[in-house]
């Protein structure tokens, strides 16, 4: 287990380290502004230089914010549109630098050799963009699905959800504990020679963002009605765990099949 253990600690050691990273390049390109800002004021330089640090500073602000969003560990949906908006704003200045220097080269100012740092950074900043696209989506799919477990699963509580074929509730002793999770951990991988699939651990961004408490609380990529799923509800039912099972697609729904294990995530109190 303390192998599993250590990329997480290594993310947190690593984190404080990237963010002073971004903040002193932030800073710099700062003081940049406002040197350039004083010298402007005394006429020792034209003002196309400011506007030039300007965007410096603008592009590294949103460099660093794309290097804690794109790489981090965790979105809610409005970090990931502003997540999306960095990435754009970066390529859209780097296509202009191409423009610039292909007019240039054009006009014999400089050699044709003089775009290819120019491409290279446009190509980078559309694979970033790219990337950019996939994680937002993904956070997007995650927040739906949260939103619709937690309508289905509240149908279950009030026992308003008469189709079996969408959703399975088992209240069991109505607690899963760390220790019940360890042994559940355990057991699966003796059984199936591979990790639980955890597609949500605890307590996520997007459940904060949503307002529903998912602390002890795990979601399985398993659909409940294959081979592993059957199994893992068999598990948790033998074991008194309270479960959730979402057999999709609901009626008019679109989350993915998938096992919640522990009691229903309710919604967080105001300011808590």
């Amino acid at each position: 287990m303390r192998f599993r253990l250590l990329p997480a600690i290594l993310a947190c050691w690593l984190a404080p380290l990237a963010a002073a990273q971004d903040d002193s390049g932030v800073a710099r390109a700062a003081a940049e502004v406002e040197k350039i800002r004083m010298l402007v004021a005394e006429g020792a330089v034209p003002r196309a230089r400011l506007e030039k640090a300007e965007e410096a500073l603008a592009d590294a602000r949103d460099a660093a914010y794309l290097r804690r969003t794109l790489y981090g560990p965790e979105l809610t949906e409005q970090e990931a549109d502003s997540m999306l908006e960095a990435a754009r704003r970066r390529l859209v200045r780097r296509e202009a630098e191409l423009s610039r220097q292909q007019t240039l080269v054009e006009a014999g100012a400089v050699s044709r050799a003089g775009l290819s740092e120019p491409l290279e950074s446009v190509d980078r900043a559309r694979r970033e963009l790219d990337l950019a696209v996939s994680r937002a989506n993904l956070v997007r799919a995650i927040a739906e699905a949260v939103r619709i477990e937690a309508e289905l699963a509240e149908q279950l509580e009030q026992n308003r959800l008469d189709s079996p074929d969408v959703a399975q509730r088992f209240d069991g002793s109505g607690a899963f504990s760390a220790s019940d999770r360890i042994r559940l951990e355990s057991a699966f991988q003796r059984e199936f020679a591979r990790p639980l699939p955890i597609s949500a651990n605890g307590q996520t961004a997007v459940h904060a963002a949503l307002g529903f408490d998912h602390r002890d609380r795990i979601d399985v990529a398993l659909h409940p009605d294959h081979p592993e799923g059957v199994w893992l509800r068999r598990y948790l039912e033998s074991n008194r765990i309270p479960f959730f099972a979402f057999r999709a697609p609901a009626p008019g729904k679109s989350t993915g099949p998938h096992i919640h294990v522990g009691p229903l995530s309710p919604r967080l109190a105001k300011g808590g």
